[in-house]
């Protein structure tokens, strides 16, 4: 394990702000956050604790009317699945939900851990993963082209 992935196996995320955590991701290379990825009691951990922000760092000023249910699929590697979380966004109001719901989502993104991460760490934009390759747009890519807008990303 390395100083990395141990620095983020131990966090107290609750006492960690999105700017700290913002900077540790930046800090991580591909490879640490694969290793993150694989195992089956962090990578959990951290999507849980990154979902559960979500509703925080939503800016419904920014938002105004928009209505859309985004389904986000993170790819897992080795014997991890795949994550699946939904964010519903209505009347200026952002909620999160675990696992794939009956509803036809407005936009999907499908991304793997190290991409994501550094996504909603504020480490790269999805303009660039688009153009990268390194995400996969189901739906509303205007959507999901400014769909960094609405939240409060942090700055590493």
């Amino acid at each position: 394990m390395t100083d990395g992935v141990r620095k983020i196996a131990g966090l107290d995320f609750a006492s960690v702000t999105p700017e700290e955590f913002a900077r540790l991701v930046k800090k991580l290379s591909d490879k640490e956050i694969a290793a993150i990825a694989r195992d089956g009691a962090l990578r959990p951990r951290v999507l849980h604790e990154v979902f559960g922000r979500v509703e925080r760092q939503f800016r419904p000023d920014a938002a105004g009317s928009l209505k859309a249910l985004i389904r986000w699929r993170i790819t897992g590697s080795g014997d991890n699945e795949d994550a699946v979380y939904e964010t519903a966004i209505a009347d200026g109001a952002c909620a999160v939900r675990e696992g794939r719901s009956d509803a036809d989502p407005r936009l999907t993104l499908v991304l793997a851990d190290p991409e994501f991460l550094k996504l909603v760490s504020g480490n790269v934009g999805p303009v660039k993963l688009f153009m990268l390759r390194k995400v996969k747009i189901v739906g509303d890519v205007a959507l999901a082209a400014c769909l960094t807008r609405y939240f409060d990303i942090p700055k590493a």
